[in-house]
């Protein structure tokens, strides 16, 4: 038998060290084994042609079935330029020319007709706004309390109480709404003055003017009537706050209201006041003014016509208004008296003027139902606490 020869021991040399890779070289892109061949689009000579199957029910046009369209001409792209480019119809949202390019559907106005409305969905209506209401100062007026002034004077020292709470300045109320006035504000109430003043002539009734005083210079410790014995005393916080409730123009004498008291004003200034004024008048008659021809200062009654009387009483307008009918009487063949229950400007002395009178003496004895009695020129007296207006 033949021996094998002795086998060999191969020996493998160790690989070789990889040199150290520099983190700083660039890096090279894996190759990628090549892949199968993309596939193209067959022609249509190379399609198959298919069996068509008959359906069995009518069914609704595809896409597909529409005829086709004809292809878009191609542009030159020498002819493009940025601002007519072709957009990106990826991100492009403005719409297909194609889909613009189809005529819109006609509107028929009868099919529209019959065809039934969608239901609209109902609007939100506003929360019913709370019924208006007025100032707190205004109400308290109208209740016939104060004046306005004073209930702002109330409402500030705490004195005014709205559904039980405190009132504040400005509030507004309704007439659902309890008020309650504290005692602390009817007591300083009563504490507010009125004077009555026998005013001379040559005195404003307000602030003074053209060199005039007021006349509530003439409210002093030394010009109280003497036969005034009511148990008040005068001090000089009366003075304090004090207004003219109703105006005597200066060549005018007689009855002038000085108050404090709220009430006391809104009942003879108001707007809803019909408190009588009552006058007594000296005229002459002027047809052409008081230095025209035809002057007659006596017996002036016997030559002025009745139906200028009857005008006096009523129908006569002052700054395009009509004055609301007075009393007028002769008292005697110079003297008129007069009764109104309004107070315009000047209004006797242009009422007389309006008919051919002058006027050159006007005294004013007589405020609701208090009188000017004997009270002297240029004194004064207290509002008895049981007299009223």
């Amino acid at each position: 038998m033949s021996q094998d020869p002795p086998g060999r021991t191969l020996k493998l040399k160790p690989a070789a060290p990889k040199p150290p890779v520099d983190p700083r070289a660039p890096r090279r892109a894996p190759v990628r084994p090549p892949g199968p061949a993309r596939a193209r689009p067959l022609s249509a000579a190379q399609r198959p042609e298919l069996p068509v199957q008959p359906a069995a029910t009518a069914r609704a046009p595809r896409e597909a079935d529409a005829p086709a369209r004809a292809p878009a001409p191609r542009r030159d792209p020498r002819s493009d330029n940025r601002s007519d480019a072709r957009p990106n119809t990826r991100f492009d949202t403005r719409s297909d020319t194609r889909r613009d390019a189809r005529p819109a559907p006609r509107f028929d106005p009868r099919a529209a007709a019959a065809t039934p409305a969608a239901p609209r969905a109902p609007r939100p209506t506003a929360p019913t706004a709370p019924r208006d209401g007025i100032r707190l100062n205004k109400r308290l007026a109208e209740l016939g309390l104060c004046s306005r002034r004073e209930a702002d004077d109330w409402i500030a020292h705490g004195w005014v109480m709205v559904n039980g709470r405190v009132a504040d300045m400005g509030q507004t109320v309704t007439p659902e709404d309890q008020i309650k006035v504290l005692p602390q504000a009817t007591s300083a109430q009563e504490e507010r003055a009125t004077f009555l003043l026998h005013k001379p002539v040559g005195y404003v009734s307000g602030q003074p003017e053209d060199g005039h005083e007021a006349a509530v210079v003439l409210l002093q410790p030394g010009n109280r009537w003497k036969d005034d014995r009511g148990p008040r005393r005068f001090s000089h916080a009366q003075l304090k706050g004090l207004a003219p409730a109703g105006r005597l123009d200066i060549d005018s004498t007689g009855l002038l209201v000085l108050t404090q008291d709220g009430r006391v004003a809104r009942t003879l200034i108001g707007e809803d006041s019909g408190v009588e004024k009552e006058y007594l008048v000296r005229v002459v008659w002027a047809p052409n003014g008081p230095k025209g021809e035809g002057v007659v200062e006596q017996d002036v009654q016997a030559v002025f016509p009745a139906e200028r009387l009857a005008r006096l009483r009523h129908g006569l307008s002052l700054d395009d208004q009509p004055l609301k009918p007075a009393q007028v009487e002769w008292l005697n063949p110079q003297q008129l008296r007069f009764v109104l229950v309004e107070g315009k400007k000047r209004q006797i002395r242009r009422m007389c003027e309006a008919v051919g009178l002058h006027v050159v003496g006007l005294k004013r004895v007589r405020i609701g139902r208090v009188m000017l009695g004997k009270l002297p020129q240029g004194q004064w007296r207290f509002l008895g606490a049981d007299e009223s207006f």
